[in-house]
């Protein structure tokens, strides 16, 4: 429902005013600058130093964010989601079981106030596939903030793949915009994606679950 543009981070750190002809902004997943330092470090840290305040005014006008697997390690070291890097009372770190991850898991929202989440009725299954997605916080104080102020917007259901605190999948802010996780919707948009699409009898171009989180994003702005 939306037209989408792929546009460098060069390019915005450039020219940030571009971002103001957009509605919608997504940070995808993958390895930005290779890893080098930290899964989303030098991304993270050329947001904070060169795009703090395009973002913040992204924010401020109603537009969502949405950040993927390396793009939610983004947005959490910026100053777009709680805890992150003005507190630094919440983290993504290494796998509790310290190696890549790749399988298919179930989230379950739990919270209405994301607006990338607010209409799942149903238990999300789609994959994962990271090395460095295990929530971390400081203490038990800090997982209750989250959760009693609506920051935890989904958590694993069946298993939890990382270690994550409280089966963190992903986070949102106090607005409920900028929405960030770990697990890839987007890799589950149609049937066919699925492993077992053809022994559920699936039309392969049929729309599949994942889908319906952009699908909320685009609606958000309308």
């Amino acid at each position: 429902g939306a037209s989408a543009k792929r546009v460098h981070i060069r390019r915005l750190l450039e020219s940030p005013k571009e971002l103001e002809r957009f509605q919608i902004l997504a940070i995808p997943g993958g390895f930005s600058y290779g890893d080098d330092i930290a899964a989303g470090r030098i991304l993270a840290d050329q947001c904070n130093r060169q795009l703090a305040d395009p973002l913040r005014d992204f924010v401020s006008a109603s537009k969502p964010i949405i950040g993927v697997c390396n793009g939610f390690q983004v947005l959490l070291q910026t100053a777009l989601l709680p805890g992150g890097a003005l507190s630094g009372k919440v983290a993504l770190a290494d796998n509790a079981l310290p190696r890549f991850q790749d399988r298919w898991v179930t989230l379950e929202r739990q919270t209405d106030h994301c607006v990338w989440t607010k209409n799942l009725t149903e238990p999300l299954e789609v994959p994962i596939a990271h090395g460095e997605g295990r929530v971390a916080v400081t203490d038990d104080a800090t997982l209750e903030q989250l959760r009693t102020d609506g920051h935890v917007a989904l958590t694993y259901t069946d298993e939890n793949p990382n270690g994550s605190a409280g089966n963190i999948a992903g986070l949102t802010d106090a607005t409920g915009l900028v929405f960030g996780l770990m697990p890839h919707p987007e890799r589950y948009v149609t049937a066919a994606q699925h492993p077992a699409w053809t022994r559920r009898n699936d039309k392969p171009d049929a729309e599949a679950p994942g889908l319906s989180i952009f699908r909320a994003g685009v609606a958000a702005v309308r």
